[in-house]
């Protein structure tokens, strides 16, 4: 079995590796979106105050994922460079001491978010019914959270094998378990009673972990690479600071985004309600175009950890090469839905002429970024494969922080709420000069002069 894994991540074309391994993270987190944006959808038919609520709670649900995703990003990239360079032993060490950090950051928020939900909502609102609604919702899903930082983790573990398509399996039955429960538990069915945004919360927790338990399952049954074994465990600092030293970056990177969210809330909500709802639809929606560009990021990590490993750097500048002409591909597609169906996606939450007002030239205009945007994700992601994951954060900070929250203040102060929306493509333009110049500098430092030291010991390659 070990054979074929290093066949298929040395020596498999890279055009075909990258499709073949993209296209069930690309499916899974398309189904993730569908249950993402079926969540809202339905809280809007329940109530326009829920929305709001649920929209205000979004930034500390991308706060979590972000935790999630970061640190599995950097479980992925050790584990790829350990499995490149045949260390199988400290392989195992990487995957047992990344599920003990997933369950520390479950802890950490069950204790946040059992303890500050209603005073995070009190920050926004003087409105009890918002408040109520965002209290119980986020209450739920953060207390509730250790479903989605152990599917992550397991997710990233059969990922950073080159096996993918038990992801679409793990994310695929609990977005169907989500979507079947969320009109039941939100408006009733039968012998169950209403429970509103409640049951919204409900039915997200027990999507994910339902796909924890099944991600289990998975990586117990089918990673022959990896064995998870917590005998005798202990924490190895060694380890754990080489999985943070990429995971912080990207948490710290993921995580921006949900300050930005929050920033740009307190922004909109000097002009409306409406305004603060439209911003968490957009974010709804910019999902169904960004999964299936991060779903092929998470394929191009491993492979460009694997072969950096692996010391192969021809793979490394076909798999770059095809990972940009994905991306930009999507994003156009992505761009000209937005340009062309923002009214018919806006009417899926059940807008009404004010949203509509608000709504159309708001996707309009953000999605004129997308493009930028899909060349910057895929520089972020060989940033982290190749243990570099600073400047991924560097230049998330400069486009969220630095960039797109004071430019959203400075428009809407001297031209009004119209043109707060100009600020996203304006700072991926910053972030796209930004990652171009960094790329050069890792391409040039880690890259360039790879060569092959023991190339006798290594699987012939068949293609790129």
């Amino acid at each position: 079995m070990e054979t074929r894994r290093e066949n298929k991540m040395g020596t498999m074309p890279v055009p075909k590796l990258l499709i073949t391994m993209s296209l069930p993270i690309m499916i899974s987190m398309l189904v993730q979106a569908l249950y993402n944006i079926v969540d809202s959808i339905f809280v809007a038919q329940y109530s326009d105050l829920a929305l709001t609520a649920v929209s205000l709670a979004f930034p500390i649900q991308m706060l979590m994922i972000s935790v999630a995703v970061g640190t599995g990003v950097g479980i992925n990239s050790l584990l790829s460079r350990r499995l490149g360079e045949r260390n199988y032993e400290d392989a195992n060490h990487v995957a047992t001491n990344g599920l003990f950090l997933m369950v520390m950051s479950t802890a950490a928020f069950a204790l946040l978010g059992g303890f500050f939900s209603r005073a995070f909502f009190e920050m926004f609102s003087d409105n009890p019914q918002i408040v109520a609604y965002g209290t119980q919702y986020l209450f739920i899903c953060s207390v509730f959270s250790f479903g989605i930082f152990l599917q992550v983790a397991f997710e990233r573990l059969m990922q950073a094998t080159g096996v993918t398509i038990y992801n679409l399996v793990m994310q695929g039955s609990g977005a169907v378990i989500n979507i079947i429960l969320d009109p039941i538990l939100i408006f009733g069915w039968g012998f169950i009673p209403s429970l509103g945004v409640a049951g919204a919360a409900i039915a997200t927790v027990v999507g994910q972990i339902a796909g924890a338990v099944i991600g289990l399952f998975v990586n117990l049954k089918k990673n022959r690479e990896v064995s998870l074994s917590f005998k005798g465990f202990r924490p190895y600092g060694r380890i754990i600071k080489e999985i943070y030293r990429v995971g912080v970056p990207s948490i710290i990177m993921q995580s921006i985004g949900s300050v930005m969210t929050v920033g740009l809330n307190k922004i909109l909500i000097m002009f409306s309600e409406v305004a603060v709802s439209v911003l968490g639809v957009y974010f709804k929606l910019q999902s169904f175009v960004f999964m299936p560009v991060l779903g092929m990021s998470n394929a191009l990590i491993p492979i460009v950890g694997f072969n950096y490993g692996a010391k192969r750097k021809e793979r490394i500048n076909v798999a770059i090469r095809w990972g940009c002409i994905l991306a930009v591909s999507i994003m156009l597609l992505g761009m000209a839905v937005f340009q062309l169906f923002a009214k018919e996606l806006l009417m899926m939450f059940n807008a009404d002429a004010n949203m509509l007002a608000i709504g159309v030239p708001a996707l309009r205009i953000i999605s004129l970024s997308f493009t930028f945007a899909g060349v910057c994700i895929t520089f972020s992601s060989v940033f982290q494969a190749v243990g570099n994951g600073l400047y991924s954060m560097i230049v998330s900070v400069v486009r969220q922080l630095v960039f797109i929250l004071p430019a959203a203040y400075i428009l809407a102060e001297l031209f009004g709420l119209s043109a707060v929306w100009y600020a996203f493509p304006m700072a991926e333009c910053v972030s796209l000069l930004l990652s171009v110049l960094f790329f050069r500098r890792v391409y040039r430092k880690r890259v360039r002069d790879l060569e092959l030291t023991d190339e006798e010991d290594l699987p012939v390659a068949e293609g790129v």
